[in-house]
């Protein structure tokens, strides 16, 4: 009953918006597709075919339905030097093993790494995605594309795109943009540039290749690290995605399935000639924007990119990119958190240096997995610093006995301060009591520094007891003391 109900949630429920959505997509895939190949140094078809594959098997194993996944700028920036130096047969055999190192991190579990990644992060990373789809703009608003006509037709498409659900929403707006556009320039024969101008695109469907190179160890020592690579950039990429997906449809995805998705999804997609891929977030905004929120629209994504490319592809030529850019900068302007600008004021200060380094270090390298690594580190380092200034510490002394209250968590960021409280080389004082009633011991190192205590005390002859240590705190000693019956003879009392 259960897989009946979902079968019919993924694939029935509103087909005809489903349809469309996926038409749009597709539509707005073959540009992108094909200057992912050209980043990468190879044959357009190689990235078209790759991003067929890639939505259409995700669209049935992957874990968050709606959201697109194909060919990526992230992954194809990797893989020049690999095919520079060996071969496209070499990248073939490079997105398999991506694959298999995808399925893999499935198997570890390695989507549960995502609940360290703060709001400030995901926030940087989806402004800089923002930016970085506008940029990749650029080139077809500039330069020898740089004439009225084109800017006209870029007009007329966002008009057309925010101006059309005024009307009526029975037709997503950005397709209708491209059709209109499209009309007007193919009839008026006005001169801008084309799809068909990005690339050639293939005319006969993928086969099944096996990748023609030599089965040794040297191969896979050349393959492994970019395979690696595009797997951690890829995973990352796409499980980032989904949480924005996830907060754009307010519904929730299985991340562990979407790992093994997007393994199964690249395996494959090394066999029929295409190179790796991750999730989009451009196309996927596109997809939920225009009504796609289920499998069946990223099913359709790939289906009619494969026949819009093979046999309709002397009409898809013909497109003005114009319409397309329309489309992403609308995409870019939908991405981009504007609220971000006014929680600059109210968040703090540790949360908006996040934000904003991820933003800039992403902008800077065109590297998303540099950018949210260095957010991860400064939140850590933040965390870190904050919890360290929850340490408590009382000092207070009855004759010649001197007791010490620690409180707060106690680990590697602020054991000093425990050290640095301790009052040594006092001839005044017979005995030391430590009560940890309030504190938590989180590492070694906080147990390191509680015997180092412990020892100095002990060696200028003070009685020491320790007490208050709860059933945590005493396995962390039990386990991590250097000594063989930690602390036995100190008096250690638990709660």
């Amino acid at each position: 009953m259960a897989i009946h109900r979902d079968f019919k949630r993924d694939w029935l429920t509103n087909p005809r918006s489903e349809f469309l959505a996926g038409l749009v997509v597709a539509l707005a895939l073959i540009p992108e597709a094909i200057g992912f190949s050209l980043i990468a140094g190879v044959d357009p078809r190689v990235g078209l075919y790759a991003s067929f594959s890639i939505a259409v098997i995700i669209a049935l194993v992957g874990g968050r339905p709606g959201m697109i996944s194909a060919a990526t700028a992230a992954v194809a920036v990797l893989v020049g030097p690999l095919v520079r130096g060996y071969g496209v047969e070499y990248l073939f055999a490079a997105t398999i093993l991506m694959g298999i190192f995808q399925a893999i991190a499935g198997l570890l579990r390695l989507d549960l790494l995502m609940r360290f990644v703060s709001r400030s992060v995901i926030t940087g990373f989806v402004n800089a995605l923002a930016i970085l789809i506008f940029m990749a703009q650029l080139p077809q608003l500039t330069g020898d594309a740089l004439n009225l006509p084109t800017y006209l037709m870029v007009a007329a498409g966002l008009a057309i795109i925010y101006g059309l659900p005024y009307i009526t929403k029975a037709v997503p707006s950005p397709l209708v943009a491209i059709v209109l556009i499209s009309a007007v320039a193919i009839y008026y024969g006005i001169d801008v540039n084309t799809v068909g101008e990005e690339g050639a695109l293939p005319d006969s469907l993928p086969i099944f290749h096996i990748p023609q190179i030599p089965i040794t160890w040297e191969t896979l020592v050349i393959i492994a690290p970019y395979s690696l690579a595009m797997a951690a950039v890829g995973l990352l990429e796409s499980l980032l995605t989904a949480g924005i997906v996830d907060d754009m449809t307010e519904t929730r995805s299985d991340k562990k399935l979407e790992t093994y998705g997007q393994g199964i999804a690249n395996f494959v997609t090394g066999f029929l000639g295409g190179m790796g891929g991750c999730a989009m977030i451009g196309q996927s905004v596109i997809n939920i924007k225009s009504g796609g929120r289920h499998r069946l629209s990223t099913f359709v994504a790939g289906v009619m990119l494969l026949i819009l490319i093979v046999a309709l592809g002397q009409w898809v030529a013909l497109i003005p990119m114009p319409a397309l850019v329309a489309i992403m900068i609308f995409v870019s302007i939908s991405t981009f958190r504007w609220q971000s600008f006014l929680e600059i004021r109210e968040h703090p200060l540790p949360s908006n240096i996040v934000m904003v380094a991820t933003v800039a270090v992403v902008v800077w390298t065109h590297d998303l997995s540099m950018g949210v690594l260095t957010g991860v580190l400064l939140s850590g380092i933040f965390f870190a610093y904050k919890v360290r200034q929850l340490v408590r510490m009382d000092v207070r002394v009855e004759g010649r006995t001197h007791f010490y209250d620690f409180g707060g968590e106690i680990f590697f960021g602020s054991v000093d301060l425990m050290y640095e409280a301790m009052e040594f080389n006092e001839d005044n004082i017979d005995k030391v009591v430590i009560d940890v009633h309030n504190a938590h011991f989180w590492d070694i190192s906080a147990i390191g520094m509680l015997e180092k205590i412990v020892a100095r005390l002990q060696k200028e002859g003070k009685e020491v007891e320790i007490i208050g240590l709860n059933q945590a705190s005493a396995s962390m000693v039990e386990r991590f003391s250097d000594h063989e019956k930690p602390f036995e003879s100190l008096g250690v009392v638990g709660h």
